[in-house]
């Protein structure tokens, strides 16, 4: 019979976390596990209220966002609405950096993980676009808004 895995999903999130360099508290494996489950970039705001009940204040939840930024397991983007989203880096997850699609009407907002963008290395470009360091966003309206 196989021995079976003893390493639980949290303890999986707290050695990804000190691998990055970070103490491993509670509050950050609360904030990573809910990027990980998370089906869309997610503001400050969505984080805090997902985490309503739990012992951290806003200002703990912004600085764990904040560090794993600075880390880079996790990346922030603006979707055009002046809110910073985040959602887990390639780097984090088993899914490369994907675009997004923005409904233009209601603002709702979509991973397009199956979707690939190919730009060519060209004479010309920015150094952000030859080191694929840049965010892709498809915008359009929603089945619902259309």
């Amino acid at each position: 019979m196989a021995a079976r895995n003893p390493e639980t999903f949290p303890e999986k999130l707290r050695a990804l976390i000190r691998r990055a360099g970070l103490r491993a508290t509670p509050s950050r494996v609360a904030v990573l596990e809910l990027l990980h489950h998370a089906l869309r970039p997610i503001s400050h705001a969505e984080t805090v209220g997902a985490l309503t009940g739990q012992a951290w204040d806003r200002a703990t939840i912004y600085r764990n966002l904040r560090d794993f930024v600075r880390v880079g397991l996790v990346r922030k983007t603006e979707l055009g609405d002046r809110v910073w989203r985040f959602e887990l880096a390639a780097a984090a997850h088993s899914s490369r950096d994907h675009p997004h699609f923005v409904c233009t009407e209601c603002g709702q907002v979509l991973c397009l993980p199956d979707v690939e963008v190919s730009l060519p290395p060209q004479g010309g470009q920015p150094q952000a676009l030859r080191e694929h360091q840049y965010e892709l966003q498809i915008r359009g309206y929603c089945d619902n808004c259309r």
